[in-house]
């Protein structure tokens, strides 16, 4: 099976933006309707889901990846190249971009022609730029070791509206292990002293579980431990990819390709599998400790999805320092860097310190 890893644009039908039938200009998708809006005279229509195309995205089969997989972007696209970070964004033929919107750099270019597949699904934006800076606000006056000129002059910048690439798996697992639990238990001699054992048991068995939209990035432009934690997304509520979703917004183009991402959602699974199944032994045998387990897990019935997920990306400067953050387009969740205020820390150590030492004293007293 091919990887589909691919490194540049895609090929895609010579069909034109969606134009405004009042005034001509081009349409784009507005987060707080839903709709398509146009920017000059305000006209606005709902998205017209087209006939025999499915609501949501397809689950395709992953072995058969290479005869299922779709290369049609509904609209002509290019791809913009950055040279300082690498990052690849899709855009519709006619937009320009002088700047990347991942790194800020102006050494753009736009990339050479190489087939991509096109989305299967999106999850479009439900929440509009001025939503997402309102929430950037709350944030930052929630960080407490963070500097108080910090907070009251953090302006993010102009928002920009992307959709990042996800793979996502489902399959159906079948388990055996095998390990030992342990039991402790406590005994007091006859001079009172307390002795702790610990018996152990061979455990065998299996576990079966279904594994519905493991989701993996498949970028690598990104701080990981930012995206972390402004998931998780709600990849059920997708919508069948229509150009017209990401109207006025970037894409970006996935660098990791499907099998790629199916070796790390195996992983993944094979992470959450082990906790659950230690904590189906501990349970089951009243047991205190797991040891030496052993599983071997069979993956069935793989399917996969690809899907474009909306975030909103920024950065404020403080001290000549850029901070980038990131909200979640769609439930609001925002997560990011920020300047840690030194003596903050210091006066809040202390505090833990002193309140340690009064309750140490009060201990003794009483």
């Amino acid at each position: 099976m091919d990887d589909f890893n691919q490194s540049n644009i895609t090929d895609t039908n010579e069909e034109t933006d969606k134009k405004c039938p009042q005034c001509g200009g081009v349409m784009a998708f507005y987060p707080d309707t839903g709709n398509l809006k146009c920017p000059y005279c305000e006209y606005e229509e709902e998205i017209q889901n087209e006939e025999k195309k499915p609501e949501r995205a397809e689950e395709l089969d992953f072995f058969d990846a290479e005869h299922t997989a779709n290369k049609d972007w509904g609209v002509e696209t290019k791809t913009v190249l950055c040279k300082a970070c690498g990052a690849e964004s899709i855009y519709d033929a006619l937009q320009t971009s002088g700047v990347c919107p991942f790194c800020g750099s102006n050494q753009v270019m736009d990339a050479p022609e190489a087939d991509t597949m096109s989305p299967g699904g999106v999850v479009p934006f439900q929440v509009s730029d001025k939503e997402a800076s309102a929430l950037f606000h709350k944030w930052i006056k929630k960080r407490w070791f963070c500097p108080k000129l910090a907070k009251d002059s953090a302006k993010p910048k102009h928002f920009k509206g992307i959709y990042l690439p996800y793979w996502t798996f489902d399959s159906n697992t079948h388990s055996s292990y095998h390990g030992e639990y342990g039991i402790t238990r406590t005994s007091v001699d006859d001079e009172g002293n307390s002795h702790t054992t610990t018996d152990w048991y061979h455990t065998s068995g299996n576990h079966r579980e279904f594994f519905n939209d493991e989701l993996i990035l498949a970028s690598s432009n990104h701080d990981i431990s930012i995206l972390q934690k402004i998931e998780p997304f709600d990849t059920e509520n997708n919508k069948s990819y229509d150009p017209e979703y990401i109207a006025g917004f970037i894409a970006e183009r996935y660098s990791l390709g499907l099998k790629d991402a199916w070796g790390r959602a195996m992983e993944s699974m094979k992470r959450k599998l082990a906790g659950r199944i230690e904590d189906e032994i501990r349970l089951g045998h009243g047991a205190d400790q797991v040891r030496s387990l052993k599983i071997d897990t069979e993956f069935q019935d793989i399917t996969y999805k690809y899907l474009l997920l909306p975030i909103w990306i920024s950065n404020y400067k403080y001290k000549d320092k850029v901070y980038q953050f990131m909200v979640n387009g769609q439930t609001g969740k925002v997560a990011g860097r920020t300047p840690i205020s030194i003596p903050k820390v210091i006066i809040t150590v202390l505090g833990i310190i002193a309140l340690l030492v009064l309750l140490y004293y009060l201990d003794i007293l009483g």
